[in-house]
């Protein structure tokens, strides 16, 4: 089946499909939208920033300020896009193994916003190539665990998720990563494994609130260091 056209005036189409083909055919992956852009774009939908949300379940990675830093309260990037659900047949593959919102947001929440592989934070440039800035997603990952599998929910950045096939890390890894810890950070993963999160250092912290704040707001904190 070929891609429709997102305006075809004769499409029977929802608005998550239609909205889904012009993300494709319009905004493109890396572009930005806003919501009032959508409001113009299909003046006729209820609900058009809702159904894009929708996506997200079938695997599109759309990112709004709180996942990348770089953009401005009402803008959104269309990062990569999932399955192609204008076609029947891989719109039911989705839902059964979506990552809910809220789940979502509470993955990207535990991970403090940084790639778990790199460390970096969405919006953040990396330190080898400044052109380029981090893009965070949560992905489903499958971890070998005595003959059978287990999944887990990991934030990445784009870079990192591209660079690799998937977890690799095993029970033997992480014993000898354990004994690598000198002894306050062997008590700071015990108390992390005890509260079943990580917890991050006052400095992580002041990083991860100046990453969220917008350009012209973070002259203040340079200021207040200087001071």
């Amino acid at each position: 089946m070929s891609m429709p056209r997102w305006d075809d005036p004769g499409s029977k189409l929802g608005t998550m499909v239609k909205g889904a083909l012009w993300l494709v055919q319009e905004v493109g992956e890396g572009g930005t939208f806003t919501k009032q852009r959508l409001r113009t774009t299909f003046p006729d939908a209820t609900q058009a920033d809702r159904r894009i949300r929708d996506l997200r379940s079938y695997g599109w990675v759309i990112h709004s300020s709180v996942e990348d830093a770089s953009l401005m309260p009402e803008e959104q990037r269309f990062v990569t896009a999932g399955l192609s659900v204008w076609i029947p047949e891989e719109r039911r593959k989705g839902g059964a193994r979506a990552i809910p919102a809220k789940e979502r947001e509470e993955v990207l929440r535990r991970d403090h916003y940084m790639c778990t592989e790199c460390g970096i934070s969405g919006g953040e440039t990396y330190a080898d190539d400044s052109n380029q800035s981090a893009v965070l997603s949560v992905t489903r990952q499958e971890f070998p665990l005595s003959g059978r599998s287990s999944s887990v929910l990991v934030t990445r950045c784009k870079r990192c998720a591209a660079g690799t096939g998937g977890l690799t890390t095993t029970i033997a890894d992480a014993l000898q990563a354990v004994r690598d810890l000198g002894p306050e950070d062997s008590r700071r993963l015990e108390l992390w494994i005890d509260r079943g999160r990580r917890g991050s250092t006052s400095l992580e912290r002041a990083w991860s609130a100046y990453r969220l704040l917008p350009l012209e707001a973070r002259a203040d904190v340079r200021a207040a260091l200087r001071g």
